[in-house]
C-alpha cells in the first residue's frame, strides 16, 4: 500500500504543478514548443461583445412557410458553425420571427470581418469556360442562377462603379453577361466539409484552400477535365470569379485548391467551404456594440459571493471534521486549479451560467467528502484502527458518491445534447462546466484526499480521536496502523 501511496503522491504533485503552471504562467509553456492558447475566455454577460441581428432574404420563388422556417432553421446552424469557426468563443445564435436571426460575438468589438463571414452565402461553383479565361473579381450568371441585386452592388463598389440604378433579373444578366450562361462542373455542396484546409501554396508562396469533393463530385470532375484539357474552369464563388485556372491535366481524386489570396479570404473561404452553404440570403439589419449584461459591479459581486461560499464551507470542514476537513480543504483547493486548467484548455467559455456549473460541483465535491468523513467517524467508533477505518470509509461511501455522480452526469450529457439541438449555447456552456467540475471533483474526493488521509495514518496526531471529530471516549487513544485493540 505505501509503494503504491507513494506513485499516487507523486501523480498528483504531478498534475498539480502542470495546471499551476497552466493557470499562473501560462508563457512558460510556450518555451517547451506547446503553444496553446490559454487565455480565459469570458461570455458576452461577462465581457461584452458585438449584437449582430440577420435578415433573411425574401425568395419569390418560395412561398411554403414550413420551407422558410426550415430554411432559417437550417442558416441558424450555419452561422453558428460559421461563428465558431472564426474563433468566437460561444457565440449565442437564435432565431428570432419568421426572418431574423440573432448573433451575439462575445469579445468581439470590431465584427465587420465575422459579419462577413456569417453573411456570405458561400455558394461555390465550378465554371465551364471554354477556351476563354475569365479575369478573377468578374461577376457572372451560371445555369444555378443569376447574380442577386446584392452581390451586383458589391461588385460595383468593388470596381468603384457608382450609380443609382439597381440591376435585377433580366438587366443584370444582360449588362454582366453579355447574354453568356456558364455551365456548372461541380458545386461547393458536393465538397467533403471535413476535408477543407487552409495553408501555403509551396510554389507561388500565397495561402491557398485546399479541399475534397464527395459523393459524384470525384468522377464528374474526372469526366470533365479528361475531355477539356487545355480549356479554362473559372471558380466563382457567389457568382464572382476568384481565380480562373487552367486545366493541366485529368483530376481523378477529387483533390483541388484555390490560391491567390489574402490570408484573411482563405480563412474566411475555409469557413464557408466547411460550414457549408446558406439556404437564404442574409442582410444586416443591426449590428451594435454590447457591454457586459451583469455589468462590472455585478461581476466583482459574483466572484465576492463565490470567495466567500467557498471560504464558509473551507472553514465548516475544519472545524466539524478536523484534520481530514483540512485535507478535504487541500484537495478541493487542486480540484479549482484543475478544473480551470481544463477551463483554459478545452476551452472553455465563462458565462453566468457556466460559472454557476462549477460553484455547484463544489458543493457536489464536499457533499462527497461529507459522506467519506461520515463513514470514517463510524468506523473509528466500531474499534478499528485509523487505517482500517480510512479504507472501510471510502469503500463503504464509494457506491453512494459513484450513483449520485453519475446521474449528474447523465444530466450534463441531456443538457448538451438539448442546447446543441436547440441551439441552446448558454445551457451547453452550463452542462460541459457542469460535466468537466463532477468528473475533477469524483477524482479529488476520492484520489487526493485518500492519498492525503493515507499519508497521516501513520503519525502521531493520528493516534487521537479529536483529530478526526471522534467523541472522547474512556479510551482517549486509538491504536495505530497494525496495532491491536485493548482487551475489553
Amino acid at each position: 500500500m505505501r509503494r503504491n501511496n507513494a506513485t499516487w503522491v507523486a501523480l498528483i504533485v504531478v498534475i498539480v504543478a502542470i495546471t499551476a503552471t497552466m493557470n499562473l504562467w501560462p508563457d512558460v509553456l510556450k518555451t517547451i514548443g506547446i503553444n496553446r492558447d490559454l487565455a480565459v475566455r469570458l461570455g458576452l454577460d461577462l465581457q461584452g461583445g458585438s449584437q449582430v441581428v440577420l435578415q433573411a432574404r425574401p425568395d419569390p420563388t418560395i412561398t411554403d412557410q414550413s420551407v422558410l422556417a426550415s430554411n432559417l432553421r437550417a442558416a441558424r446552424d450555419v452561422v453558428e458553425e460559421r461563428a465558431a469557426g472564426s474563433g468566437v468563443s460561444e457565440p449565442l445564435v437564435q432565431v428570432q420571427g419568421n426572418n431574423r436571426i440573432l448573433v451575439e460575438l462575445p469579445g468581439v468589438k470590431n465584427p465587420d470581418d465575422v459579419v462577413k463571414t456569417l453573411r456570405e452565402t458561400g455558394y461555390l461553383e465550378w465554371i465551364d469556360a471554354g477556351a476563354n479565361p475569365i479575369p478573377e473579381g468578374s461577376i457572372v450568371t451560371t445555369e444555378k442562377g443569376p447574380p442577386t441585386p446584392e452581390q451586383i452592388r458589391a461588385y460595383q463598389a468593388s470596381q468603384g462603379i457608382t450609380t443609382t440604378e439597381t440591376l435585377t433579373g433580366t438587366n443584370a444578366f444582360q449588362t454582366y453577361n453579355n447574354g453568356q450562361v456558364f455551365p456548372v462542373v461541380v458545386t461547393g455542396a458536393e465538397i467533403d466539409g471535413t476535408k477543407v484546409s487552409t495553408g501555403i501554396n509551396s510554389q507561388n508562396g500565397t495561402p491557398q484552400v485546399s479541399f475534397q469533393l464527395k459523393g459524384q463530385g470525384p468522377a464528374k470532375l474526372q469526366q470533365y477535365t479528361q475531355s477539356h484539357i487545355g480549356q479554362y474552369m473559372p471558380i466563382v464563388l457567389d457568382k464572382v470569379v476568384v481565380a480562373s485556372p487552367v486545366i493541366q491535366g485529368v483530376i481523378p481524386n477529387g483533390q483541388g485548391q484555390i490560391d491567390h489570396m489574402t490570408a484573411s479570404d482563405a480563412q474566411r473561404l475555409a469557413i464557408q467551404l466547411r460550414y457549408g452553404a446558406l439556404p437564404v440570403g442574409l442582410d444586416v439589419v443591426a449590428n451594435r456594440t454590447v457591454g457586459p449584461t451583469l455589468g462590472a459591479e455585478g461581476v466583482d459581486k459574483s466572484l465576492i459571493a463565490g470567495i466567500v461560499g467557498l471560504s464558509l464551507v473551507m472553514v465548516f470542514m475544519l472545524l466539524y471534521y478536523h484534520l481530514p476537513g483540512l485535507l478535504a480543504d487541500i484537495a478541493l483547493l487542486i480540484f479549482a486549479c484543475i478544473t480551470f486548467a481544463i477551463f483554459r484548455a478545452v476551452p472553455v467559455t465563462l458565462t453566468l451560467a457556466g460559472i454557476a456549473g462549477f460553484i455547484l460541483s463544489i458543493g457536489m465535491a464536499v457533499d462527497a467528502n461529507v459522506l467519506i468523513f461520515a463513514r470514517l467517524k463510524e468506523e473509528l467508533r466500531s474499534g478499528k484502527t485509523v487505517a482500517a477505518a480510512v479504507e472501510a470509509g471510502f469503500d463503504h461511501a464509494w457506491p453512494s458518491i459513484r450513483d449520485s455522480n453519475m446521474t449528474t452526469v447523465i444530466i450534463t450529457l441531456i443538457l448538451y445534447w438539448f442546447g446543441n439541438f436547440f441551439g441552446a449555447s448558454v445551457i451547453k456552456g452550463f452542462a460541459l462546466t457542469l460535466l468537466i467540475s463532477v468528473l475533477v471533483s469524483l477524482f479529488t474526493a476520492i484520489t487526493v484526499t485518500r492519498t492525503l488521509l493515507r499519508l497521516v495514518v501513520s503519525t502521531r496526531m493520528a493516534r487521537n480521536p479529536w483529530w478526526f471529530g471522534v467523541e472522547s471516549s474512556p479510551r482517549p487513544t486509538l491504536p495505530p496502523e497494525g496495532g491491536t485493540q485493548p482487551a475489553r
